[in-house]
C-alpha cells in the first residue's frame, strides 16, 4: 500500500542575507545545506528546525511568493514567547486561538510567504 512522506516546501526568496535574518535569526532555523551552481548564479537552500525542513529558493520558477504554508508546532505559546523575546524589527507575531480549535502564530517573510505555526486545541 502506497504510504506519503513528509512535505518539504520550496518558497521563494530573493535575498539571501534578509532570509538568513529571518528563518536562522528571527525563526530559529539552521542552514542544512546551500547550493549555487557557480558564482553569481541562484542560491538553492534549506534550513531546518526540529522536524521542519524548508527549502529556499532564489531560482525563477521555484515557488511564488506570496505562498503560506502551516507547520504544526508542539508549545505553540512557547515559540510565541521565543519570537517575541527576539525583538525582530520587522515583525511581533500575536498567538491567536481559532473557532476551529487551534492556537496560531503567523509571520509574513521579507518575500510575502505567510508561515502559520500552529496548535491543535481540541479538548
Amino acid at each position: 500500500m502506497p504510504k506519503l512522506g513528509t512535505v518539504t516546501p520550496i518558497l521563494r526568496i530573493f535575498d539571501v542575507a534578509k532570509a538568513h535574518e529571518f528563518y536562522v535569526g528571527f525563526l530559529g532555523f539552521e542552514v542544512q545545506f546551500e547550493n549555487r551552481f557557480e558564482d553569481n548564479t541562484p542560491l538553492y537552500t534549506g534550513v531546518y528546525r526540529d522536524g521542519c525542513v524548508l527549502h529556499l529558493s532564489e531560482h525563477h520558477g521555484d515557488g511564488a511568493p506570496g505562498s503560506h504554508i502551516r507547520i504544526e508546532t508542539a508549545d505553540i505559546a512557547g515559540l510565541h514567547r521565543e519570537l517575541t523575546e527576539r525583538k525582530y524589527r520587522f515583525a511581533r507575531p500575536g498567538l491567536e486561538e481559532t473557532p476551529w480549535k487551534t492556537k496560531e502564530v503567523t509571520v509574513n517573510d521579507p518575500f510575502g510567504n505567510r508561515l502559520t505555526f500552529y496548535e491543535d486545541v481540541r479538548d
